[in-house]
């Protein structure tokens, strides 16, 4: 398969540039894969389509300021890093912007509280950066920094800065991402706890959203296609929790792309969880074969992504893009902070 074949056309307006002002209040297409249809609905309606057997497995990533903005030393030319992933004590992995003016040996300021060098370059823009601070450098980001916007998502991102917790899940209590699970956005606190009252049980895992979530595709055959590890985190009591699911007459009910891409990872060839912490390697694509998840609640996504690619291999691709066509028709609301999707 080529990527082309998962490329839809969206009109710009019905990518969702803001939240809407109660999380539950968002609409929700329902896919069968049996039946091969969907039918419109609303997130709100979620526990009509849950049993009280089933398990809800949760990411509680939570996303933390990785956007910097600084200053290239002595010229004062502006500086962008985006912060992707931690290889030792105060030193980053990180996207420059721009990249080709900070080669190693060069240093930033981000004020008088951090300053950084750059002390190794790689690819599409990556630099590892070693941060100087006589604080704790968690404590100055999450001061400083702002939290990452889509680049879809088209407003200024000091206005942003006040969504900060409406860009948080209501359960996030991981730091560690630089994108939300956006599947969960949707959930309240009593949409939570009218689930836990029909005997529908939760469980939270942990995956820190990183860069290669969002990485373009740039391949042409998917079958030569690879999204960069994440680090997930699965317990001893959620793993016993949730093989005892199936057993018992429920089902799986995965909240969010990334919620899958850990516990296809942790998952045994019988679908059985395996507990621990380790790198999400997987690289799931049409022709994949699930084996720990039942039920997928995602959101729409981006054309020629990786994500869609996954929500493809879960429900086929066909009944995929018909349902994204079906959407657009009906001016669903796409993306970060769109719409859901259910799928059975």
């Amino acid at each position: 398969m080529l990527i082309s074949d998962f490329d839809y056309d969206l009109p710009e307006e019905l990518i969702a540039q803001q939240p809407l002002d109660k999380r539950d209040a968002s609409r929700m297409l329902v896919l069968n894969r049996g039946r091969q249809t969907f039918q419109d609905s609303s997130f709100a309606s979620l526990a009509n389509y849950l049993r009280p057997e089933d398990v809800l497995v949760l990411n509680n990533t939570r996303v933390f300021p990785a956007r910097l903005m600084g200053e290239r030393m002595p010229t004062g030319g502006s500086v962008e890093l985006l912060l992707l992933r931690e290889i030792e004590p105060n030193v980053w992995e990180a996207l420059a912007r721009p990249a080709r003016r900070l080669k190693p040996g060069a240093k930033i300021s981000f004020g008088a509280r951090l300053l950084a060098e750059v002390i190794d370059e790689a690819d599409h823009g990556r630099r590892v950066v070693r941060f100087e601070t006589d604080e704790s450098l968690d404590e100055v980001i999450n001061e400083i920094g702002q939290t990452p916007l889509p680049p879809y998502i088209k407003r200024d991102s000091g206005e942003f800065t006040a969504d900060r917790e409406r860009y948080q899940t209501v359960y996030a209590s991981s730091r560690g991402a630089i994108a939300a699970p956006t599947a969960g956005l949707h959930f309240t606190p009593r949409i939570l706890e009218q689930l836990k009252a029909l005997g529908i049980q939760i469980a939270e895992i942990t995956l820190h959203v990183g860069y290669g979530t969002f990485e373009p595709v740039s391949v042409n055959e998917i079958a030569n296609h690879r999204v960069a590890p994440e680090y997930f985190s699965i317990s001893s009591d959620v793993a016993i929790q949730i093989n005892q699911t199936r057993p018992g007459g429920g089902r799986v009910i995965c909240v969010g792309t990334t919620t899958a891409r850990a516990l296809e990872s942790s998952a045994a060839e019988d679908g059985q969880i395996l507990p621990g912490d380790g790198a999400a390697g997987l690289t799931i694509v049409p022709g994949y074969r699930f084996r720990a998840v039942d039920v997928l609640l995602t959101n729409f996504h981006l054309p020629r992504s990786s994500l869609l690619l996954l929500v493809s291999a879960f429900a086929g691709r066909e009944l995929v893009l018909e349902a994204y066509r079906h959407a657009i028709r009906e001016r669903y609301r796409f993306y970060s902070f769109g719409d859901s999707m259910l799928i059975l």
